[in-house]
């Protein structure tokens, strides 16, 4: 991750409530399925809660590119 992109998520986890809910967010979903992932066989509902993990995931991680790109745009206009 380049400097500048580090600087700007370190600004966001301090300085944006919503980024920082989503990046706590964005970690335990990250945990759970690593519980997951090491399981040696899922049964249905474990396969079932993955999968919605994984798309929650990916929602928060969206989400968290664009709170990222709104303000790297807000601080390049100023």
């Amino acid at each position: 991750m380049s400097d500048l992109t580090d600087a700007l998520r370190d600004a966001l986890l301090t300085q944006n409530e919503e980024y920082r809910l989503l990046d706590r967010q964005h970690h335990e979903y990250e945990s759970r399925l690593k519980v997951l992932t090491e399981k040696v066989l899922l049964n249905e509902e474990e396969q079932l809660e993955e999968v919605t993990l994984k798309k929650k995931k990916l929602h928060v991680k969206d989400r968290m590119h664009a709170i990222a790109r709104g303000a790297q745009e807000s601080a390049v206009g100023q």
